[in-house]
């Protein structure tokens, strides 16, 4: 097939949420994901925010263990800056970030970027987290991951919290949540 020189293939770009509890394995599909890109010889930058320094300060680590390298930082317009000159850009935890987030995922996206963005879909309430509704609306795929509800085993889709302190944002693990299902959510 000929293209005519002055007609040039356009790069599309779009954005993919990884969404669902803790425990479900969002960190794990997004690493999965970012590393076929590597793989692929893309070139990528991966974000994630600076308050999450649960497993490592730089690096991107599921409950797992799996890693990969990113830049922390504390504004979403920083990803603008930093994301020049990629193919793909990956975001973990993305209900931590500012409500400038899904604008910054559709402004990359409308430069020919892949974006793969991770987070909670909903707090230990069970109510929408932070801006992923927002992500969720704008997002040209979407992927919902389920736990295991560790009460009864059917799957679960909300992280309890396991104590009463804090607000609606409380860094933690194991030690702090579990993956319950609707019902048992309610049983304390």
């Amino acid at each position: 097939m000929f293209i005519e020189p002055h007609l040039k293939a356009e790069k599309i770009g779009w954005i993919e949420v990884i969404c669902g509890s803790m425990f479900s394995g969002k960190t794990e599909e997004l690493i999965r994901r970012l590393k076929r890109v590597k793989i692929a010889n893309l070139k990528v930058e991966i974000f994630k925010p600076a308050i999450d320094v649960r497993y490592d300060e730089n690096n991107v680590v599921s409950h797992d263990a799996n890693a990969i390298q990113s830049t922390p930082i504390d504004n979403s317009q920083t990803i603008l800056l930093l994301a020049q000159d990629v193919d793909v850009v990956g975001i973990d935890e993305a209900q931590f970030f500012d409500d400038q987030i899904a604008n910054v995922c559709e402004t990359l996206a409308l430069r020919g970027i892949r974006v793969i963005v991770a987070g909670l879909d909903m707090d230990y309430l069970g109510n929408p987290f932070g801006q992923m509704p927002a992500l969720l609306a704008k997002a040209d795929y979407i992927t919902k991951l389920h736990a295991i509800c560790v009460k009864c085993g059917n799957i679960a889709n909300i992280s309890y919290r396991k104590t009463t302190q804090g607000g609606q944002v409380l860094l933690g693990e194991k030690d702090i949540y579990e993956p319950r299902c609707r019902k048992c959510c309610q049983e304390k």
